[in-house]
């Protein structure tokens, strides 16, 4: 095991800075999942501390080596791609042996290695098999099997699941996560996809635009974006924003939104008052009531979306179209009336014009 450092690192393509400044650091053993849209640069960063790609500033250490000009071989690091990269015309013990062999390694030493990993990836009885007689998840579980078996201190990951349908990624996903909590790896994980990194991060690094964005556990990520990208890319249904205006009526705190307007707890925004800003709040912190009500938000339902285990309502209050969630059974109407309520605990506020978050 070994951590990993990026200081100011920067690389760029013509005149498009696809890594631009990033500082970033993971504690050995650690499980790191670089998250954002196509081309925000993750890819790129991880190629960089993998050695295949060249720093145009800044450097990056592993386990407190100072790796930047070192070539791929010497950074004790594996990766596994997205394409997965198996050799077709080898065996599986072939494709998992084939690093411990470039580092001559004895014999005995690698037959127990890949049959280690092959163990470990439920793959031993595919040991004699060629890449063409797999399916996609089994092509995966050699890929992965073939980075374990050298014992790097690092291993990356670039979207290894994202060729593998939706059930099958389900599977792979709790496996994998499984697989490094036993193996107390450290590891950098790159993914689009925020489910993927919701669930199997230690901590989520969000990048936009070639710069991390915000660093934090899942639930905090998820609960409090340092902005409006991160709220908005984050959670299935994304965050909601509201432009709102909060003052102060009575001594008490007042927030008003385009549908209607509700009152918080004294002191809870008092330092906020007055300000316009914008509210951000997740669809499962946002109540539906039947009836109208004190603090309660009129709204008109648009659509009506069933979940299984809850319902999807789109809504209309005043000018602001949202998403909340409901319980299973609650089927109101499309173009009916209902009334929302705003759990005050729940609503992240943000600056208008930055669209960073904002305390109170």
């Amino acid at each position: 095991m070994a951590a990993v450092r990026f200081e100011g690192v920067r690389k760029t393509f013509g005149k498009v800075a696809a890594v631009d400044g990033v500082n970033l650091e993971v504690t050995d053993g650690e499980f790191v999942v670089l998250l954002g849209p196509s081309g925000c640069g993750k890819t790129t960063l991880l190629r960089c501390l993998a050695g295949l790609e060249r720093l145009d500033e800044g450097r990056g250490f592993i386990g407190g080596r100072d790796v930047t000009e070192l070539p791929p071989r010497a950074r004790k690091l594996a990766m596994v791609f997205q394409s997965y990269a198996v050799f077709p015309h080898m065996r599986v013990f072939d494709n998992i042996a084939f690093g411990l062999r470039m580092q001559k390694v004895k014999k005995p030493v690698i037959a127990e290695r890949v049959d280690a990993c092959a163990q470990l990836l439920h793959i031993e009885d595919l040991l004699d098999r060629y890449p063409a007689q797999l399916s996609g998840g089994q092509r995966q579980r050699v890929a992965v099997a073939r980075a374990l078996a050298p014992k790097a201190d690092v291993l990356l990951m670039d979207e290894p699941l994202s060729n593998l349908d939706a059930l099958l990624r389900l599977e792979m996903r709790a496996e994998l996560k499984a697989l490094l909590q036993h193996l107390d790896l450290t590891a950098i994980y790159v993914t689009h996809d925020q489910v993927e990194a919701l669930s199997m991060g230690d901590r989520i690094a969000v990048m936009n635009a070639g710069r991390i964005v915000q660093v934090g556990t899942p639930l905090v990520v998820y609960d409090d974006p340092a902005d409006t990208f991160v709220g908005g890319f984050i959670g299935s249904p994304p965050m909601n924003f509201l432009q709102a205006e909060v003052s102060l009526d009575a001594g008490s705190p007042v927030v008003q939104v385009s549908g209607g307007r509700f009152r918080l707890t004294a002191g809870r925004a008092d330092p906020l008052a007055p300000r316009k800003l914008v509210l951000g709040i997740r669809a499962e912190a946002i109540e539906v009531e039947g009836d109208p009500g004190e603090d309660l938000v009129a709204a008109t339902v648009l659509v009506v979306e069933p979940l299984g285990s809850h319902n999807l309502l789109t809504v209309r209050a005043g000018s602001d179209v949202l998403k909340v969630s409901t319980p299973a059974d609650f089927f109101p109407r499309p173009d009916s009336e209902v009334w929302l309520r705003i759990v005050p605990d729940r609503i992240r506020w943000l600056d208008r014009e930055t669209g960073k978050a904002v305390s109170p």
